[in-house]
């Protein structure tokens, strides 16, 4: 079996949740490295925060239509959190903003998102 075949079929037995998580899970891991990065390494910082904000821009458009199914207090929350992100992202960029606190964001909704809210052995 090749490596995409494999991929395909890993990622059609997920439910939309271990989808998010696997995302979430990734994404955290690349702050996690950009964070033990040299300061000097722009492209490693900037790359990862770059993910994060696009990851946390299509979770606000998601939560923003009106098609979403969750509840409107979780979608009203998922929108603040990522303009929380946007703004703490931009400042981190300039090397005003904290990057473990965008690390510490993600786990708690990595979190949130496993059976009971406990923490997994892939949590980053």
């Amino acid at each position: 079996m090749s490596l995409q075949a494999y991929q395909h079929a890993s990622q059609r037995a997920e439910n939309p949740r271990e989808t998010e998580y696997r995302l979430f899970a990734e994404v955290t891991r690349a702050l996690m490295e950009a964070a033990r990065a040299d300061r000097g390494d722009l492209k490693a910082r900037v790359t990862a925060l770059d993910w994060n904000r696009r990851l946390w821009a299509a979770l606000a458009a998601d939560c923003a239509s009106p098609h979403n199914r969750l509840p409107e207090g979780t979608r009203a929350s998922i929108i603040s959190l990522s303009l929380f992100v946007s703004r703490q992202t931009s400042q981190t960029i300039r090397n005003q903003g904290d990057l473990d606190l965008l690390i510490e964001v993600n786990r708690s909704i990595m979190q949130g998102l496993t059976p009971g809210g406990a923490p997994t052995a892939q949590a980053a």
